[in-house]
């Protein structure tokens, strides 16, 4: 059984295939959580093992070194999981195939400019648009008598491909837009549903608007990208050539996305968080305990580590839980307000949830981050939404908190009307 170490950045649609795989094969692969795009790949030790220092990168605990996705996820996936006869082993390799020759060129030709880290060409996105409907209109066509890609089961081709197709449902396939395919959504649905798959990206977050390009974004990530490509290229000292519009751009299979490339170069802000003192919560160990374990063992986790001298814990009720009507509104507003707070995640961990029903909800959460004060003070970008809930500390030492956060971490909670969960967000 394969084990060993997957080097990659946050939510990396490519490294999902390597770690879902993983789950589903019993491979014991743990992400390097020290790793750094853009520093770490750059040093002499990585390079050593991973010549073009691209990720997702796989180091087997044999001192075997692996940099394509699609050949990591293959490495650590059962014999099962990669098709259960000669034919269906087949059939998964036309699926990886399709995936990284249809669908990721597509996507990119629409999504990158619709998230403004690419420029907007109409012809191109147009183009783009009509490959997608295409290849929508044959996957619909397939899955029509089908539950699964190949065979009776999930396999790799159905984890690579909605891996690949991930882009597309999460910033422009808009309720309006994939209405036509249910036969895709359907199966698009089981498998981002699956709690194996959950375990590694999450609750999946369908898109219900479909970005659409900002010129004005678009310079202000130009201005970062220009560090990025002087990073990447390894030139510092050569002018970066004027950048053409091209018509249709494909980003490299393992590259990382554009976005990801400008936020890693973009300039660090001051964190106003920095100005509190460290103490000896690590935040994201336990981030990645919550991820990865049972809620029993990921709350004892909490508890045993938790810096009550210089961490929190707030309660936040929604205001105006009159006027929520329809589910996924509601999600909307609780997901909305966890991308503006982006920023605070390092420092942050948040478990909102739902409750109710169309028509009678209520929305609250439990909030942990450093410092007693209210931390959406400490920074005029943090305050958008938070004056619409209103905000209580909790008692770090008492019982009454502990089982609060116990039921909030776990789902299980009801509102203070009794209203049963319906369904949380995360931020973290």
């Amino acid at each position: 059984m394969a084990s060993g170490t997957l080097y990659t950045y946050q939510n990396n649609f490519r490294a999902y295939k390597a770690l879902i795989a993983a789950q589903y094969s019993g491979a014991d692969v743990k992400v390097d959580s020290s790793f750094e795009f853009g520093v770490t790949n750059k040093q002499e030790d990585f390079l050593k093992k991973f010549p073009l220092g691209k990720v997702p990168a796989f180091e087997s605990n044999k001192k075997e070194y692996l940099s394509e996705s699609n050949a990591i996820a293959y490495f650590v996936s059962s014999e099962q999981f990669k098709g259960a006869t000669p034919y269906e082993k087949a059939l998964v390799q036309q699926w990886i195939s399709f995936a990284d020759n249809e669908i990721l060129p597509a996507s990119y030709a629409w999504v990158y400019p619709s998230l403004s880290v690419a420029q907007f060409n109409k012809l191109a996105v147009d183009r783009a648009i009509e490959d997608v409907k295409a290849i929508l209109t044959y996957l619909d066509n397939y899955l029509l008598t089908k539950t699964y890609l190949v065979g009776e089961r999930i396999s790799l081709a159905d984890i690579t491909v909605a891996c690949s197709l991930i882009q597309l449902y999460q910033h422009v396939l808009n309720p309006d837009f994939r209405k036509s395919y249910t036969n895709v959504n359907r199966w698009f649905d089981t498998i981002v549903n699956q709690p194996k798959v959950v375990k590694v990206v999450g609750k999946f977050e369908y898109c219900q608007k479909s970005a659409e390009f900002n010129q004005k974004l678009y310079t202000e990530l130009q201005g970062a990208s220009g560090e990025k490509k002087q990073l990447k290229k390894e030139k510092p000292k050569k002018a970066p050539e004027p950048k053409k519009p091209a018509p249709k751009e494909e980003a490299p299979a393992e590259e990382p996305d554009a976005a990801d490339l400008i936020l890693a170069a973009e300039p660090k802000s001051k964190d106003p968080f920095d100005a509190l003192p460290k103490g000896t919560f690590n935040m994201d160990e336990f981030k990645r305990v919550y991820s990865n374990e049972e809620e029993s063992k990921s709350i004892a986790h909490f508890w045993k580590h938790f810096d009550k001298e210089n961490y929190s814990i707030w309660f936040g009720e929604y205001k105006y839980n009159n006027e929520l009507q329809k589910v996924f509104m509601s999600c909307n507003l609780i997901s909305g307000m966890f991308q503006r707070l982006d920023k605070m995640r390092k420092n942050a961990f948040a478990s909102v949830c739902l409750f109710g029903s169309e028509g009678d909800s209520t929305i609250s959460g439990v909030w942990v981050w450093k410092g007693h004060d209210l931390a959406f003070e400490l920074s005029n970008d943090w305050k958008v939404d938070y004056d619409v809930y209103t905000w209580e500390k909790l008692d770090a030492n008492s019982e009454e908190t502990k089982k609060l956060v116990s039921e909030y971490f776990a789902w299980t909670a009801k509102d203070k009307e009794g209203r049963p969960f319906n369904q949380g967000k995360i931020f973290k």
